[in-house]
């Protein structure tokens, strides 16, 4: 009886020990699950910071790329602004080499942040603040410019109204100047023609004529010139030759030289004036005549005298 129940007592210890080596397993298991399970939640976190951080730099580092690109923009704008404005101003030639240099080492540029960001900002606002008084400036010059414009369209407008004025007085005048110059040339009238012996006496036959006398009066004429008068006569034959003077003596008509048949010279005092004058010659022949008198370098008077 003693020794079945020392048997039971030894299983039992064995059974005891075992299920201790057991609970030690199961316990040294549930260690292992609760470490990997921490290490699996840690390794989670990490990715997702990790992930975090990544999407904030890809959006950081796309924002930046925005950046560039509206600087860039700014810069074309600016470097066409500036190539606009570059004529004949080294000033302003100077600006746009500068914005050319700031944009090409823009695009050069490789490891962007938002201190570089904001030092290209800065000076594209340098530049676009130089681009405005550029711009300032010649604004006013053109309100200038149209203001002086409309002035000398204006002055313009007064000069043409005033030459016009003075071309139309100037006009009037020489119309008038001429008017007078018309009327103040010295008329003759009744014009005749007769033929004189070696004795002065009136024949009826030209051709037993020894000369000529041109017989007129110088009309009276307040606007002419009193004084002494030269008159000249040309006498033409009924063959269209003129009876010369002996020497082939001329006087001065509209800027030529033209031979005359005999002159005289008389006292006019702007009354009617009786002139002859005589033409010597030889030869005559019956037919018609033509006179033509001049005094002061014009056409005084003219008729055609038919003679026997």
């Amino acid at each position: 009886m003693r020794e079945e129940y020392n048997d039971y007592d030894d299983r039992y210890e064995d059974e005891y020990d075992e299920y201790q080596e057991q609970e030690v397993d199961n316990k040294a298991v549930r260690g292992y699950r609760i470490v990997i399970i921490i290490l699996a939640v840690i390794l989670v976190a990490l990715s997702a910071v990790y992930f975090n951080m990544h999407r904030q730099q890809q959006a950081e580092y796309a924002l930046l790329e925005e950046d560039r690109t509206k600087i860039q923009g700014d810069l074309d704008s600016l470097i066409v602004s500036f190539d606009d404005l570059k004529i004949q101003n080294d000033s302003i030639a100077a600006n746009l080499e500068e914005a050319n240099q700031l944009m090409e080492q823009l695009k050069n540029e490789r490891r962007l942040n938002y201190a570089k960001i904001r030092a290209y900002e800065k000076e594209v606002g340098t530049l676009r603040t130089v681009m405005q008084g550029y711009i300032r400036q010649i604004d006013s010059l053109n309100n200038i410019n149209q203001q002086l414009t409309k002035e000398n369209i204006s002055y313009k407008k007064e000069i043409s109204t005033a030459q016009l004025r003075a071309e139309m007085a100037e006009e009037r005048a020489e119309e008038l100047n001429n008017k007078v110059r018309v009327g103040a040339v010295i008329r003759a009238r009744s014009i005749s023609l007769q033929a004189l012996n070696d004795r002065g006496k009136e024949v009826t036959r030209v051709k037993n004529a020894s000369r000529l006398l041109v017989d007129f009066t110088l009309a009276a004429n307040e606007l002419a010139e009193p004084g002494n008068k030269a008159i000249y006569a040309c006498v033409i034959s009924p063959e269209g030759y003129l009876l010369a003077n002996p020497d082939a003596a001329s006087f001065s008509f509209e800027g030529e030289q033209k031979v005359y048949s005999a002159m005289r010279e008389v006292d006019y005092d702007l009354s009617d004036l009786p002139v002859g004058i005589y033409v010597n010659g030889n030869g005559f022949t019956p037919g018609t005549y033509k006179v033509e008198l001049y005094i002061d370098g014009r056409l005084a008077g003219s008729s055609e005298v038919a003679m026997r």
